[in-house]
C-alpha cells in the first residue's frame, strides 16, 4: 500500500529537501521506483497523467482485482496509449504482472535508511536540482534520482553547459589522451563533464576533471551505495566529493547489464553533447550516441587509426550519419555553450567567438561613441529590429556591447 507513515513521510521530505512538495507524493515516487525498472513507458505515462500516488493506488487496485477498472479510469483521463484501447490493455497487464512480484514487498523505509546512511539525496522532477534535460525523454524519464553530491554540484546540472564523454572500457592510450583534451577543455570552458563511472574512457574524463578541480558527474546503473565496478569506487568517492554520484534505482539496487543500457539513456538526457572517444563495434558508448541522437543532441564521434577496432563504432556512426566527426577537442565545449546561450555570467567559461557572427559585425559597426536605440541600430546596420537585439545580445556576452539608460554603445574593441 501506498506509504503513509508519519515518521516516513517526515524521512523522505528531509533526503528530499524541497520545500512545498507533497511527502506523500515523494514517498509513492519512491514505492514506484523500487516496484518498477528504469525506463517503464507504462508506469511513466500512469504517474504523468494521475500522479504518483492516485497512480499507485490505481495498480495496487488493478493487481488485486484485474484492469478493467484501471484502464477505464486511463481511457477517461487521457492516458498515453489509450488512443488503442485492446493494446493499452494487453501492454497494461503485463506491466501488472512484472510489477506484482514487488509490490507486496516494497519497502521504502528501508530504501530511506539505505539512502541516509550514505548521505544520499532524493531528487524529483520540477524541485531543485533535477536535471532538466531528463524531461525530453517523456514517459521514459526517471520517476526519481538519487545523488551523492557536493554542495556546488546540485545546481551545475541545471545551469552550467553539459558534455559527456564516454567511450571503451579497454582504451587504448591515443584513446586516452583524446578524453584528456577533450575533458579539460571542456571544463576549462565551465562545462560540466558526466559519464558512467567505468574503466576506461569513464574514467579518464572523471579524472581529468577532478584533477581541474571541476565538478564532474557520475551516473551509475545500480543505486547509490553500490559503487561499482570495484576498481574505481575510491575514483566515484571523489566524484561524489567534487561533482556527483547519480543512479536512478534505488539504494541496495546491484548493477545489471539491463540497466547500464537503461543508465545510457540517462547520461545522454543529461548532456547537451555527447562524445564518443573510442568504440568497439559492439561498445555500450554507441548506446549512448543512439540515445542522444534520438534527443535531438549533438553527437561527435572522435577519429582514430583506421585498422583500430577500438574505433570502429566511432567511424560507423560518422558513416551513418549519426555523429559529426572531431576535427578539435574545443568543438565540444562550444557546442554545449551554443546550447545554452553561451552561458552568460560564467568567469570560468572560454568566450564563444559571436564577434565572427555577421550580424554581430554589422551591428558592432552600426555602434558609434554615443549611445544608439535599437532601431537607429538597426536602421544602420540593415539589420531587422529582431536580427539586430539579437546580435546584440550575443555582443553583450562577448563584452563588445553594453546597454545603457541612453541604449547601446560600445565597450570593447573588436
Amino acid at each position: 500500500m501506498t506509504p503513509h507513515r508519519p515518521e516516513l513521510l517526515e524521512a523522505v521530505a528531509r533526503l528530499a529537501d524541497a520545500d512545498g512538495l507533497d511527502p506523500i507524493e515523494l514517498a509513492t515516487r519512491v514505492a514506484w521506483s523500487i516496484v518498477v525498472e528504469p525506463g517503464d513507458a507504462i508506469a511513466g505515462g500512469l504517474v504523468d497523467a494521475l500522479g504518483p500516488a492516485s497512480a499507485f493506488e490505481v495498480v495496487l487496485a488493478a493487481a488485486d482485482d484485474g484492469i478493467d477498472a484501471m484502464v477505464g479510469m486511463c481511457a477517461e483521463r487521457g492516458v498515453a496509449g489509450t488512443d488503442d484501447l485492446p493494446a493499452y490493455a494487453r501492454a497494461a497487464t503485463k506491466a501488472i504482472d512484472r510489477w506484482r512480484p514487488r509490490l507486496a514487498s516494497a519497502d521504502v523505509g528501508a530504501v530511506i535508511a539505505a539512502a541516509d546512511a550514505v548521505g544520499a539525496r532524493l531528487l524529483v522532477p520540477d524541485a531543485p536540482g533535477w536535471p532538466v534535460g531528463l524531461d525530453d525523454l517523456g514517459h521514459h524519464a526517471p520517476l526519481v534520482l538519487w545523488s551523492r553530491s557536493a554542495g556546488r554540484a546540485r545546481t551545475a546540472l541545471t545551469v552550467a553547459p553539459t558534455v559527456a564523454v564516454v567511450g571503451s572500457r579497454a582504451n587504448t592510450v591515443a584513446g586516452a589522451e583524446a578524453a584528456a583534451d577533450v575533458t579539460s577543455r571542456a571544463v576549462d570552458a565551465g562545462c560540466v563533464v558526466v559519464s558512467g563511472g567505468a574503466y576506461g574512457i569513464d574514467a579518464v574524463a572523471h579524472r581529468v576533471a577532478i584533477a581541474a578541480g571541476a565538478p564532474t558527474v557520475a551516473v551509475l546503473a545500480g543505486g547509490v551505495d553500490q559503487l561499482y565496478p570495484a576498481g574505481n569506487v575510491e575514483l566515484l568517492r571523489n566524484v561524489a566529493q567534487q561533482g556527483a554520484v547519480i543512479a536512478e534505482s534505488p539504494p541496495g539496487t546491484r548493477p545489471s547489464r539491463w540497466r547500464f543500457l537503461a543508465r545510457n539513456r540517462l547520461i545522454a538526457a543529461m548532456a547537451d553533447v555527447t562524445v564518443v572517444v573510442e568504440a568497439g563495434a559492439r561498445s555500450g558508448a554507441l548506446n549512448t550516441a543512439h540515445h542522444a541522437g534520438q534527443l535531438g543532441r549533438t553527437v561527435f564521434a572522435v577519429p582514430g587509426p583506421f585498422a583500430s577496432a577500438a574505433s570502429v563504432g566511432c567511424h560507423r556512426l560518422v558513416a551513418l550519419g549519426r555523429a559529426q566527426l572531431m576535427v578539435h577537442p574545443d568543438e565540444a565545449a562550444a557546442a554545449a555553450r551554443d546550447q545554452r546561450g553561451g552561458t552568460p555570467g560564467d568567469p570560468s567559461g572560454t568566450p564563444l567567438v559571436v564577434h565572427d557572427d555577421p550580424d554581430v559585425l554589422r551591428a558592432l559597426d552600426a555602434l558609434g561613441r554615443r549611445s544608439l536605440s535599437v532601431d537607429e541600430i538597426a536602421r544602420r546596420s540593415g539589420l531587422s529590429i529582431a536580427d539586430a537585439t539579437d546580435a546584440l545580445a550575443l555582443a553583450q556576452i562577448q563584452g563588445l556591447a553594453q546597454h545603457g539608460v541612453g541604449g547601446w554603445h560600445r565597450t570593447a574593441q573588436r
